[in-house]
């Protein structure tokens, strides 16, 4: 919503409704920190992967690069999604490379492609992490979003945000895009911000695209031998990609935003010129690839995080934190 990064008439007006979500949210976070409401300790640490706010900040990325650090350190690995947009028929769901993302959502099936560890989602954490579990012995778990899941217990939190949109208008919903206040980044472990570095960054975050694939025949090709064509995206902020591909010299004779999470058809892809390059997401890719043309190409990109203060430096007390965290359950 445009109107959550300014302080319009039209946020003053839903305050009272922001004041009424802010204050159902806290009563529920304290039943939880007071015990009235039981929450579930894993037997494995837990890292959450979340947000602060609603809309696109590159979550997914943050994972995918956590999942591929930890295993460099010799770790297992599993992470736990609530399949926000699949539609299974029963959960929880253990996701593949092969799942259908109508199955198993976009954001899991692109996790597992490009990591190869088990995915398992569910609204129910608990009951995600016990299959997961069952699927084999893991170090450590991931939960792709789930900050303000206070029925699952963990152990290190990471938020992630976009670097120049940050935290808007510093409302909470409807009137602005936070889930809960400011002051909450006050008590989480670790902000990575994606494209830049502001006030609150611990981390910055740079996403890089080297090549592109072909939905249909998997070649890739270097960007930079591509000069026009039209792009798509169904991610929460869909400018971001565009501006990626722009800087990138490719000339966009055509771009056309979608919801966050949009389930594609052919009809919908049918009016972009067959004489061009098709430009997407790998989100978007993994929902396209069934009746994808020979000329539609997804972009993947590669997570590179640093330190906010030190750049260069791969964060070393983060991965202190993490060992120190493993090693713990290990001896327990």
């Amino acid at each position: 919503m445009p109107f959550w990064y300014s302080h319009s008439k039209l946020a003053w007006f839903l305050l009272p409704f922001s004041f009424l979500f802010w204050l159902i949210s806290q009563f529920r976070r304290a039943l939880f920190s007071l015990g009235v409401k039981s929450s579930y300790r894993a037997p494995k640490p837990v890292v959450i992967v979340g947000n602060l706010s609603v809309g696109g900040n590159g979550k997914t990325p943050v994972v995918v690069w956590l999942v591929e650090e930890i295993k460099k350190r010799g770790l297992r690995v599993g992470v736990i999604s609530r399949g926000y947009g699949s539609h299974a028929k029963t959960y929880p769901l253990l996701v593949t490379a092969n799942t259908h993302s109508h199955e198993g959502g976009d954001e899991p099936v692109l996790i597992v492609q490009r990591t190869g560890v088990p995915v398992v989602i569910s609204p129910n954490r608990r009951q995600a992490i016990e299959l997961l579990l069952n699927q084999g012995d893991c170090d450590i778990i991931i939960s792709d979003d789930g900050l303000q899941h206070y029925q699952l217990q963990r152990d290190i939190e990471i938020v992630v945000m976009d670097a120049e949109r940050a935290l808007g208008n510093g409302f909470v919903l409807p009137a602005g895009p936070l889930r809960e206040l400011p002051s909450r980044l006050k008590t989480v472990d670790f902000v990575i911000t994606n494209g830049g570095k502001n006030q609150y960054s611990d981390a910055v975050m740079t996403l890089v695209p080297h090549y592109a694939i072909n939905l249909k025949t998997n070649e890739k090709r270097p960007l930079s031998t591509f000069q026009s064509g039209a792009a798509i995206a169904g991610i929460g902020h869909p400018p971001r990609f565009f501006t990626m591909l722009e800087k990138l010299g490719i000339n966009l004779v055509q771009t056309q935003a979608f919801q966050d999470h949009q389930d594609f058809d052919a009809t919908q892809l049918e009016k972009f010129p067959q004489n061009q390059p098709l430009f997407m997401t790998e989100k978007d890719a993994v929902k396209c690839q069934t009746f994808a043309k020979e000329n539609w190409w997804y972009v993947p990109v590669d997570a590179e995080v640093v330190e906010a203060e030190k750049q260069g430096e791969n964060l070393p007390h983060f991965w202190r934190k993490i060992d120190a965290i493993v090693e713990k359950y290990k001896n327990a």
